[in-house]
């Protein structure tokens, strides 16, 4: 026991999204890091339902549904930015075992307007 029992690892992935490009050091603290990656993984978790029945009830591909959950991300207020937003549709996409090669090749932008 000790100081240990609390810690959660954050993926290097997520935390990617805080480094500046040519650094090594994230701009944030390791305390705001973890409430980052815990308010963005809650979102994944809760998207699962939601993103299986847009899918369903739909009749979109997968991929729509991912960008659909994307988009409703970024809508404002949004509380996320918009990289914390393609790291959760990315989770969502892990955890409902979709494909997300579509996501990872587009460009992730401030202001993705329809």
């Amino acid at each position: 026991m000790g100081s240990d029992e609390h810690q959660i690892h954050l993926p290097e992935r997520f935390v990617a999204l805080y480094v500046p490009p040519g650094k090594i050091k994230p701009t944030l603290g390791r305390d705001d890091l973890l409430q980052r990656y815990e308010l963005c993984e809650d979102m994944a978790q809760l998207l699962t339902d939601r993103a299986a029945d847009l899918q369903f009830q739909l009749g979109i591909t997968e991929a729509m549904a991912l960008d659909q959950c994307e988009q409703g991300l970024l809508a404002e207020p949004a509380v996320v930015s918009p990289a914390e937003a393609r790291w959760v549709v990315c989770r969502l996409a892990e955890l409902l075992q979709w494909p997300m090669a579509q996501l990872l090749k587009r460009p992730v932008s401030d202001s993705e307007t329809g």
